[in-house]
């Protein structure tokens, strides 16, 4: 688990199964959980020192990328888990 303010300083790669087209129907939820009620979603991702994973509020998701607090981008296709 790092701090979402650590994200930057990882190289964020591609997962080795491409899920993006599910993740953008299962975060559609996470924005409405971090809008609407402040709640935080555990997203897990891959980069080049393995999976990392955060604990934050989704605030968009675009076709390619998830939108975090701070101007933060994680895309789509480097997801691994999320848990609500």
């Amino acid at each position: 688990m790092i701090a979402k303010e650590e994200i930057p300083q990882y190289r964020i790669v591609p997962a080795f199964v491409d899920n993006s087209a599910h993740w953008a129907k299962e975060l559609s939820y996470a924005v409405r959980l971090g809008n609407e009620f402040k709640g935080k979603t555990h997203i897990t991702f891959e980069t080049t020192q393995g999976p990392r994973s955060v604990s934050t509020t989704v605030w968009s998701v675009t076709d390619n990328y998830l939108q975090l607090k701070g101007g933060m981008n994680i895309p789509l296709n480097s997801i691994i888990e999320v848990h609500f």
